[in-house]
C-alpha cells in the first residue's frame, strides 16, 4: 500500500494489559529499506502503542466446579504416604497459587532419593541442552559411551547451517572410558581423541565434557584442553559438568553459560562494521527443538529485525563468537541462560529483556517488546503489520479448535520455562491450567526475579563457579543509558526482569516443584485433566492412566510450536489428542479404589 492511499489497514490491539479500543489511532509508515517491501502506512490504535508490556498476562480463570474446595487438604493427601521427614521436605514444594503475591516455594533443592523424579543431571544440562545444538563445534564426551549416547540428538535440535559451515550434530564423539581408564586415568585417551577428531574434521573448536566417573578419578579436562589448544592451534575448552554436581541439570546450564562466555563470546569480530541503522538482537535460551528457531527466524526477518546469534539452536561457533555486537538480548528460557544475559550486559553493555515466542498472543507481545526497545516508528509499524497478518492467518482455525477445547483442563510439569511458556498456547484455545511446575527451576522462575536477594545460597549452588565479570575496557558500549532504560520501564518495558510463572497462573491453581510419579498420579486422578504436558520419563506412565500426554522435552515427532505457525501446529495437536476416543478404553490403575486410600497408599 502506498502512502497516498486513503484507507490504510487498521491493526487491532491484541495485548491484554491496559488496552482500550476507544483511544485515538496513530498512522505509522513502514521502512522499505529494512524489509525490502514497498513502504506502507499502518494505522495503529494508541492502545497498542501504550500497552504495559511488562505486566503479567492474566490467566484463564479456573471453573469453580473443577477446583477442590480445599487445595491444602489435597496437598496433605499427596504427601501422606511419605515418611514424616520426606513429607515435611516435600510440603515446601507445593503452593496454592496467589498471583498477586506468590508465596515462597521450595525449589532447586536436592531430590529425595528413590522418589522417581523427572530431573536430569548436570552433564545433561551442559552438553545436552546448552552446548549440544551448536553445529560446528566437535563435542567430545569424556566418559562411558552411555553418557555420550544419552546426550546425542535426544532433544531433536535441528539446524540449517549456512554454506561453508560444518554440521557435526549427526556425530556422537566419546572417549568411551572403560575399566582400565577408570583405574589408571583417562587423560591420555582424551588427548588422543582430541587429536583424532581434529585430524578427521578440522573443526573451528572442540568442547570437552566431563561425566561422573571423570570427576571421581580426577582427570583434568581443562589441562588437557589447554595443552591441545597450543598444539593444534584451535579453540579447545573443557567443562567440569560431572553429572552429580548441583541438584539437577540447572547446574549444567550455569557451567555452560560460564564456559561459553569465557571461551567463545567476543572472540571474533564481524567482517564489516555493523550497520547502526539495523535492529540487531540475540535470542538466548532457544534450542530449536523440532524447528522452533526456524519459525522465530522467519518472523524476525519479516519484521526487519537482524538476528546475530541464537543461544544455541540453529547456530554456529562464529555466530556466538560475534554475539557481543548485538544491541539487545532477548531471553526465552530464563533458567538456562539468564547468567549469560547478565554477564553480557556487564561486560559489553547489552541490555536484556524476557520474551516468549510460545503462543500467538505471547509472540505478538514479544515482538512489540523488541520494537518498543528500539523505539523506531517504522519498525513499530512493520511489527504491527506482521502481527495483524499472522494472527489473521490462524484466526479461523484457532476459533474452530477453541470451540472444541474451551474449558478443558491442562497440567504441565516440564523444564525450567516450558511449563510457563506453554500455558500461553493453552490460553489461546481456552484451556485453563489447573496445575503446573518445573523440574529444575529456582525460586525466581516461579516467583519472579525480585526474590533473588532473599534466596539462600546452599552448598550445592556454591559448587558452581560465579565469574567475576567487569566491563571490557575496549568492547564495553552501553546500548542504552540508565535514563533511557528508566524511560523504557515507565513506558511499560522492563529490562533485566522476569515476573515468573506464578504471577501468570490462575488463583487457586496448584504449583508443584520437582513432582514425583506418585504425586502426578494422585493429581491426575483428582483433576481429570484433558491433557498433561511432561517429559519422556512420564509420557507412557501418564497415558496408561487414560490421559493423553504431550511430550515437551523434544516434541516426539512434532513441531515447531513457536511463533504463529507453531501455535497453529500446537492447536491442531492438542485438538487431536483431547478429542480422541481411545483414552476412554484405558483402565487407570486406581479403578475401583477410593481416592483417599489411593492417595495414602493404603489400598
Amino acid at each position: 500500500m502506498s502512502p497516498a492511499q486513503d484507507h490504510p489497514p487498521a491493526v487491532p490491539p491484541t495485548g491484554r494489559a491496559g488496552a482500550t479500543a476507544d483511544q485515538a489511532p496513530r498512522a505509522l509508515t513502514t521502512d522499505p529499506v529494512a524489509t525490502g517491501d514497498a513502504p506502507q502506512v499502518v494505522v495503529v490504535d494508541e492502545a497498542v502503542l501504550t500497552l504495559d508490556l511488562s505486566a503479567p498476562t492474566e490467566a484463564l480463570a479456573l471453573p469453580d466446579t473443577l477446583v477442590p474446595a480445599d487445595q491444602g487438604a489435597l496437598i496433605d493427601r499427596l504427601i501422606s504416604s511419605y515418611p514424616p521427614k520426606v513429607a515435611r521436605k516435600r510440603r515446601r514444594h507445593f503452593q496454592v497459587n496467589e498471583p498477586g503475591a506468590p508465596a515462597p516455594i521450595g525449589a532447586n533443592e536436592r531430590t529425595v532419593p528413590g522418589i522417581i523424579t523427572q530431573r536430569g543431571c548436570c552433564y545433561a544440562g551442559c552438553k545436552g541442552v546448552v552446548l549440544g545444538p551448536i553445529t560446528d563445534i566437535v563435542h567430545i564426551v569424556h566418559g562411558p559411551i552411555g553418557c555420550s549416547y544419552y546426550a546425542w540428538m535426544t532433544r531433536r535440535n535441528q539446524a540449517r547451517p549456512p554454506e561453508g559451515v560444518a554440521n557435526y550434530l549427526q556425530y556422537a564423539f566419546s572417549t568411551d572410558l572403560t575399566e582400565d581408564e577408570i583405574i589408571f586415568g583417562g587423560e591420555k585417551k582424551l588427548a588422543a581423541a582430541i587429536r583424532e577428531a581434529h585430524a578427521l574434521f578440522h573443526p573451528k573448536a572442540i568442547a570437552v565434557f566431563s561425566t561422573c566417573p571423570v570427576g571421581l578419578i580426577g582427570d583434568d579436562v581443562h589441562a588437557v584442553s589447554r595443552q591441545l589448544r597450543k598444539e593444534l592451534g584451535i579453540n579447545i575448552f573443557g567443562f567440569s559438568c560431572e553429572g552429580y554436581k548441583g541438584v539437577s541439570q540447572s547446574a549444567g546450564h550455569h557451567i555452560a553459560n560460564n564456559g561459553l562466555f569465557t571461551h567463545v563470546v567476543g572472540t571474533e569480530e564481524p567482517d564489516a562494521e555493523p550497520d547502526p541503522t539495523r535492529f540487531r538482537i540475540n535470542v538466548l535460551g532457544e534450542y530449536n527443538i523440532g524447528g522452533d528457531a526456524f519459525e522465530i527466524e522467519r518472523i524476525l526477518e519479516r519484521c526487519g529485525i537482524d538476528l546475530v546469534a541464537t543461544f544455541s539452536g540453529n547456530t554456529n561457533y562464529g555466530d556466538i563468537a560475534r554475539s557481543h555486537t548485538a544491541d539487545l538480548n532477548v531471553v526465552m528460557c530464563h533458567r538456562s541462560i539468564n547468567y549469560l544475559a547478565e554477564m553480557m550486559e556487564t561486560r559489553y553493555g547489552i541490555p536484556w529483556t524476557k520474551v516468549n515466542f510460545i503462543g500467538a498472543e505471547a509472540t505478538a507481545k514479544s515482538l512489540r517488546k523488541i520494537a518498543r526497545y528500539f523505539g523506531d516508528q517504522a519498525l513499530i509499524a512493520r511489527v504491527e503489520t506482521v502481527i495483524g497478518e499472522e494472527l489473521e492467518a490462524i484466526a479461523a482455525e484457532r476459533a474452530e479448535i477453541r470451540s472444541r477445547c474451551e474449558g478443558k483442563l491442562a497440567m504441565l510439569y516440564v523444564g525450567g520455562s516450558r511449563a510457563h511458556h506453554y500455558q500461553e498456547l493453552f490460553r489461546d484455545i481456552g484451556m485453563p491450567t489447573i496445575s503446573a511446575g518445573y523440574e529444575f527451576a529456582h525460586r525466581d522462575d516461579y516467583e519472579g526475579r525480585e526474590v533473588i536477594p532473599s534466596i539462600k545460597v546452599d552448598a550445592d549452588s556454591r559448587n558452581i563457579e560465579e565469574l567475576d565479570v567487569v566491563a571490557d575496557p575496549l568492547a564495553y558500549h552501553p546500548r542504552r543509558s540508565p535514563e533511557q532504560l528508566d524511560a523504557l520501564a515507565r513506558s511499560g518495558l522492563q529490562t533485566r526482569d522476569y515476573v515468573g510463572m506464578m504471577r501468570e497462573m490462575a488463583p487457586s491453581a496448584l504449583v508443584v516443584d520437582d513432582i514425583s510419579h506418585h504425586e502426578m498420579e494422585v493429581l491426575i486422578r483428582e483433576y481429570s485433566p484433558a491433557v498433561v504436558c511432561s517429559g519422556i520419563k512420564d509420557k507412557y506412565v501418564i497415558e496408561k492412566m487414560g490421559v493423553p500426554c504431550k511430550q515437551l522435552h523434544n516434541y516426539d515427532y512434532g513441531g515447531p510450536y513457536a511463533g504463529f505457525v507453531g501455535a497453529r501446529n500446537f492447536y491442531r495437536e492438542i485438538d487431536r489428542l483431547v478429542s480422541a476416543n481411545v483414552w476412554k478404553y484405558v483402565t487407570p490403575p486406581w479403578a475401583g479404589e477410593s481416592l483417599g486410600a489411593f492417595a495414602s497408599g493404603a489400598a
